[in-house]
This record gives C-alpha cells, sequence and structure tokens, in this order.
C-alpha cells in the first residue's frame, strides 16, 4: 500500500496567490451578507427605500413629535424601483387611484388658472364642474379609504391613522373630531377656495401624500406565504459558494493524510451555512471567518480573550464543584471511621515515594534542628527564669532549707547558686539537643522508629477514647465551614497555576510508575 506523499511548501509566490483569492472569496460572501442583511430589512425600511428621506416620529401617550418637522432627504433615487419585485411588492390599486385623482385636480386647478380673460367665461365653467367631479369623487375615496382600511393588508394601519390624525389637526385644529368629516370639509370647493388650493394641494402633498406612498400590495404565493424573489439572486452566490467549497474539501483530503473528503467538509463546517436556505443571517459565522483567515480582520486577540474568560468561567465552576465534592468525601470519609482505619493502616508496597526522602523523618529533623539553632537560644532568659523558679520552689519545700535561710548572707549565696544552676541545666540541655541532632544513620532509624512508634501509639490511644465520635463530629462541622467561608476564594485561584501542577503531578505519577 502506498502512502501518501507529504504536500510540499507553498512558495511565496503560492501563498501570496492564496491570499489574494481568500481576499476575493472573502469579499464575495461579505457582499452576499450584505445582500442579505438588505433582503431582511427591506419591507421595515421600506419607506425609507421608497421616499429616500428619514424623519423620527415619536409617541408617547398623548404626545406627539416629529424629529425634524421636514423629512431629510438621504437617498437621490427610489430603491423601490428596482426591488419590489423580489418581495412582490405592488402598488395598492385602491391607494395609487387616489393619488392618481389628486394629481388630476392639480392639472385642473392649473389649467384653469393659465386660461386667458377672453376664454374665461365658458371655459371656467367647464372646469368647475371637472373641478367639482374631482373634488366629490375625493370625498368619496376618502371615506372608503377610512372605512375599508386599505392599509392593514401591508400592516400599515399606524399610517391611516397619523394620516387621519393629521387631516383633523389641519381642519379642526384639534384631533378630536371626525375624520371622515375631516376629509370632506377638506376636499370642498369653499375651504380650498378660502385658504388657497395651491397652499391646501401643498400641505397635502408634504404631509399626506407621503404616508399614502408607502402603502402597498403584496402577493401571496400557492404555499400560503408571500412572494419572495430573493432565492433567485441568492442563487449565483449558492453556485459559486458550492463549486469553491467542494473543490476546496477535496484539495483538503487530497492534501492531508488520513483525512477523508467527508472529514474535510466537516472541517470546513461553518462554509455550510452558505448553502443552506434558511437561517441565512447565520452566514455572519463565515463571514468573520473568512475576514479573519483573509487578514482584513485580526480575531486572534478577541480569540484569546474569549477563550480566556470561558475558561475561566468553567474553570471557577469545576473548582467549586471538585473542592465542594472533596470535601464532601471527607466528611462522609470521617462519618465512616475513615481516621481511625488510616492511623491504623500500616504502610504499604503500592505507596509511590517520588524522591526516596522519608518526609515525616526529614521534618522532624528541620523542625528540631531551627528550634534547636535558632529558637531555643533566643528563649533562653525565659528558660532559665523557669527553670531558676521550679529550683526555688523545690528548695522552700525542704524543712532543714527553711532554717538555714535565716543565716546572714544565705539569701544572697542562693540567688546566685540558683541563678547559675538553671543557666548550667539549660545549657547541658542545648548541648544534648544540639549532638542529638547533628544527624547520623543511627539517628536517622531512631528518628523513624520514633514517628512510627507515635503514629501506631496515638491510633492505639485515640481507639481508646470514648469521645472519638466527638472529634469526628467538630472536623465534620470544621469541614462544613470550610465549605461556607473559603470555596468562592478557592474559586478564583490561578487556573494556570493550578493546571500546571495539576500537569506536574500526573508527570510525576508516571514516571514512578515506570
Amino acid at each position: 500500500m502506498s502512502l501518501a506523499k507529504k504536500p510540499a511548501p507553498l512558495t511565496a509566490k503560492s501563498r501570496r496567490s492564496f491570499l489574494w483569492f481568500e481576499k476575493i472569496m472573502a469579499l464575495l460572501v461579505l457582499t452576499n451578507y450584505l445582500l442579505v442583511l438588505f433582503d431582511v430589512s427591506y419591507i421595515p425600511l421600506r419607506n425609507l427605500w421608497l421616499q429616500g428621506r428619514v424623519q423620527l416620529f415619536i409617541k408617547i401617550g398623548p404626545f406627539e413629535r416629529q424629529f425634524p418637522q421636514d423629512p431629510i432627504k438621504i437617498l437621490p433615487f427610489q430603491v423601490t424601483q428596482w426591488y419590489d419585485w423580489v418581495k412582490g411588492i405592488e402598488p395598492y390599486k385602491e391607494t395609487e387611484d387616489y393619488l392618481k385623482k389628486v394629481e388630476l385636480l392639480n392639472e385642473k386647478i392649473s389649467q384653469q388658472a393659465l386660461q386667458s380673460p377672453d376664454s374665461a367665461t365658458k371655459n371656467a365653467v367647464n372646469y368647475a364642474k371637472e373641478i367639482d367631479e374631482v373634488l366629490k369623487n375625493l370625498r368619496q375615496r376618502s371615506t372608503d379609504m377610512i372605512n375599508s382600511n386599505p392599509f392593514q393588508i401591508a400592516n400599515k394601519t399606524g399610517t391611516l391613522e397619523r394620516i387621519k390624525n393629521k387631516m383633523r389637526q389641519h381642519v379642526f385644529g384639534t384631533r378630536d373630531a371626525s375624520a371622515k368629516e375631516a376629509f370632506n370639509i377638506f376636499w370642498s370647493r369653499p375651504y380650498l377656495s378660502e385658504n388657497g388650493f395651491r397652499r391646501e394641494l401643498n400641505f397635502f402633498d408634504n404631509q399626506i401624500k407621503p404616508l399614502i406612498e408607502t402603502n402597498y400590495f403584496r402577493a401571496v404565493g400557492e404555499n400560503g406565504e408571500y412572494v419572495n424573489n430573493f432565492p433567485l439572486l441568492d442563487f449565483p452566490f449558492f453556485v459559486i459558494f458550492l463549486i469553491e467549497f467542494l473543490a476546496r474539501t477535496w484539495y483538503i483530503s487530497r492534501h492531508h493524510k488520513g483525512v477523508t473528503w467527508f472529514a474535510a467538509m466537516l472541517w470546513r463546517w461553518y462554509d455550510i451555512f452558505l448553502l443552506i436556505p434558511v437561517f441565512r443571517l447565520l452566514r455572519v459565522i463565515p463571514v468573520i471567518v473568512r475576514l479573519n483567515q483573509a487578514n482584513f480582520i485580526n480575531l486572534k486577540n478577541i480569540q484569546t480573550e474569549a477563550k480566556q474568560g470561558f475558561v475561566a468561567n468553567i474553570a471557577d465552576e469545576i473548582t467549586q464543584v471538585v473542592i465542594l465534592q472533596i470535601i464532601n468525601q471527607l466528611q462522609s470519609s470521617i462519618q465512616e471511621g475513615g481516621i481511625r482505619k488510616l492511623l491504623l493502616q500500616q504502610r504499604t508496597n503500592y505507596y509511590v515515594d517520588l524522591n526516596e526522602i522519608n518526609e515525616s523523618t526529614e521534618i522532624v529533623r528541620i523542625v528540631s534542628q531551627f528550634t534547636i539553632y535558632d529558637v531555643l537560644p533566643k528563649l533562653k532568659p525565659d528558660f532559665e527564669a523557669l527553670i531558676k523558679y521550679n529550683i526555688e520552689s523545690i528548695l522552700t519545700q525542704l524543712p532543714a532549707y527553711q532554717g538555714v535561710q535565716k543565716l546572714p548572707g544565705v539569701e544572697l549565696l542562693e540567688t546566685q547558686l540558683v541563678g547559675q544552676l538553671a543557666a548550667q541545666i539549660f545549657q547541658s540541655l542545648l548541648d544534648v539537643l544540639t549532638n542529638l541532632v547533628k544527624g547520623d544513620s543511627d539517628l536517622d532509624k531512631l528518628l523513624t522508629q520514633i514517628v512510627d512508634k507515635f503514629r501506631q501509639t496515638m491510633a492505639t490511644e485515640l481507639q481508646a477514647i470514648q469521645n472519638f465520635e466527638q472529634i469526628e463530629y467538630l472536623l465534620v462541622a470544621l469541614l462544613e465551614e470550610v465549605k461556607v467561608n473559603y470555596i468562592q476564594r478557592l474559586s478564583h485561584e490561578d487556573i494556570e497555576k493550578i493546571l500546571e501542577q495539576a500537569r506536574t503531578l500526573r508527570q510525576q505519577n508516571s514516571a514512578a510508575q515506570l
């Protein structure tokens, strides 16, 4: 069986070419995702794409305000002319005919104004009749619009309410009035003549017409859902991403030993979001990954911080759980008599000695050395005073000494002798202890025997104590207090140091078992 050849390392020219390919694909993926975002936001933002104007409308209870008063134009063209078909959007016939009637009214008024005085008599009568017919039609259409609510299909009933409120406010100066009556008065010759045709029609064009224009009709397909032609726009991207995905994963499977084509597809799992026709917003995942791979953005610091935060949070939880479990096990072991069993247990051959040192004996030696060489000399005056006090106590209890004490000069002599005796006793004891800890093989054996004997004797004596259950109870209670008071602190220990210690212990244990 032939082995797969190891892929040759990429040359500098190949790396540059590959990076350019990554940049092109990253920009293509980004373009597709921006198109997805535009499609998702198109319906909510259609008013902007239709009129290219921005105006903030705020309403809280009876309070209503627009900022600014006149909308700001930010787009020089209507995006809806190109994109309405994608969403299956068509002009709503009723509201479209309404606006056409308003345009016709504007034309008739303009034509009437352009008439010369010579022909004004006959033509004026004709234009007046035509204008009255248009106004009558607009009054009827306004009533029908309020009754039928054609804005409901586009989920814009709120827009109709704004139209009614604006008309009430304009005609009556208040919103607590009939909207139908407001429209009937507005589309009447006396009202328009009194307030000026051009002024009132300008109000309609600036305040009412933009709101009516936002209404639309959206077709429903045979599946019961609104018509959506976005898959037609997305299909060319799908073909490109599919070809690239298959080619890239095939290349990975051919140039990495032991990696199947399916495994390579799992390797590039994030690209799968580019191929599924649902949950398109999740394409943000391959967008971010590819922009990072193409060096357009740098996610190294973000990845490091995210991993550290994730590990720290998980480590906190794990640390608390592990330590609580250990303490719970210790409590259970104590309640089941584990301390007694431990004290009585003899050392076995299974005990792992990491350094061939008897730690208990060495601890006794170290404690003894710094006690004798460092601690006791500093406490010499105190110990001498203690010895002197005991000697004087013994002498005062002797009957013969009580009689001699009354002789002249004996008290001074007593003080000197007792002081010298106390100093000699302490020094002798210190010399003995110093010689004892100088250390040799015999001393090590003696210390080991003492430690083992102490453990055995302690275990035997503890078994004889009647209230050993009380000691166990106190230990369990102490561990419970440790859980309450210190577990939270332990959970904030340096996780890296803990993990490093854990790795070191595992390595030492593995080396000792070999």
